[in-house]
């Protein structure tokens, strides 16, 4: 058994593998997901997680595609900030739901307000953006 602290290149090892995977967040914005939407989810999602790298990458994705900037500095307190639409708060909830994954939340009701904004194939999509940007925080904190 080798003793070693350098990171597995996963990318370079399975290719195929990982390009397949990235191959899902183009799929998920020809599904109509907004770039926008997309952007603030997994830059929410890659704080919770403390992926620098990723957050790095989501803030000049999320400034690229035009994600208001009031929206992009209050994003890690957006229950109190006002900038956020109904929409935005109900995606929002449901991905630190699906990140932190608390066994006492009911996910009823945050599916209720989703639909209130969204149809269950636009939900669908967002819930496997929410999984994927999970995914990738693992792997690039796993290379840490």
């Amino acid at each position: 058994m080798k003793d070693t602290a350098e990171p597995v290149g996963y990318e370079t090892l399975q290719p195929k593998l990982y390009a397949h995977l990235g191959q899902t967040h183009m799929m998920m914005a020809n599904l109509g997901l907004a770039p926008t939407l997309s952007t603030l989810t997994e830059l929410r999602v890659s704080q919770i997680n403390q992926c620098a790298y990723c957050v790095n990458m989501h803030l000049a994705h999320a400034r690229e595609v035009g994600v208001a900037q009031d929206k992009i500095d209050q994003l890690v307190v957006w229950r109190e900030a006002q900038v956020f639409s109904d929409a935005e708060r109900a995606v929002l909830a449901w991905a630190e739901a699906m990140t932190y994954l608390d066994r006492g939340v009911d996910f009823a009701p945050l599916r209720a307000n989703l639909q209130h904004h969204f149809d269950d194939a636009e939900i669908a999509v967002i819930t496997a953006d929410v999984g994927m940007i999970n995914l990738w925080n693992r792997v690039q904190r796993s290379k840490h």
